[in-house]
């Protein structure tokens, strides 16, 4: 049997790819973390997908996997980046345009309300936004590293921002067209 245990996080630490600790709560834990609620919160949407569905369930898991991506790359030091490999453990420019082709395809399908869209037009719109709210957390954290200097590159940066303007297109195509969803933006 292997154990998933291994009792080195117990003082509160973790462990950084390549080595290397941190807190738990780390700001660079903080955003991987997230990546990876989000990922979970894609695999709840990719099982709702109906047979109808197979395109868009495709999509969400080439999201998952590219997120894993980008966990990776934010769970390595800074110091050790140059031991990551483009598009397997690193983001690329070329990640980001494949990315703004899949919401400009699935934005062209759909016509937004005039309103903010209130989540919840069906069970899988709704995980959709749930990941998309989870990828905007992790984004925040990574400005946060961005900013006190923690990140090899800004490109993880430019991928998790299109990535949650992916699941929110996603979660638009998967939606329904109800416009008393967005009735209640309209009260005085």
């Amino acid at each position: 049997m292997v154990k998933i245990y291994t009792r080195k996080g117990d003082d509160g630490t973790t462990s950084l790819w390549y080595g290397g600790r941190v807190p738990k709560h780390h700001g660079r834990t903080e955003a991987y973390g997230s990546l990876d609620e989000a990922c979970a919160a894609l695999g709840v949407a990719r099982s709702l997908c109906g047979p109808s569905q197979a395109e868009l369930a495709a999509d969400i898991l080439r999201l998952q996997d590219d997120l894993f991506i980008a966990a990776a790359e934010l769970a390595t030091a800074p110091e050790a980046s140059d031991r990551l490999e483009d598009g397997i453990s690193r983001t690329t420019e070329q990640m980001v345009a494949a990315l703004e082709e899949r919401i400009d395809r699935y934005m062209g399908e759909v016509e937004l309300p005039p309103q903010f869209v209130i989540p919840g037009g069906n069970q899988l719109s709704a995980q959709l936004d749930v990941a998309r709210t989870a990828i905007r957390r992790a984004e925040r954290h990574i400005t946060a590293l961005g900013e006190a200097g923690e990140l090899a590159t800004e490109t993880v940066i430019h991928y998790v921002n299109r990535a949650s303007d992916l699941a929110y297109a996603m979660a638009r195509f998967a939606d329904v067209d109800d416009p008393a969803l967005f009735e209640g933006r309209r009260k005085a």
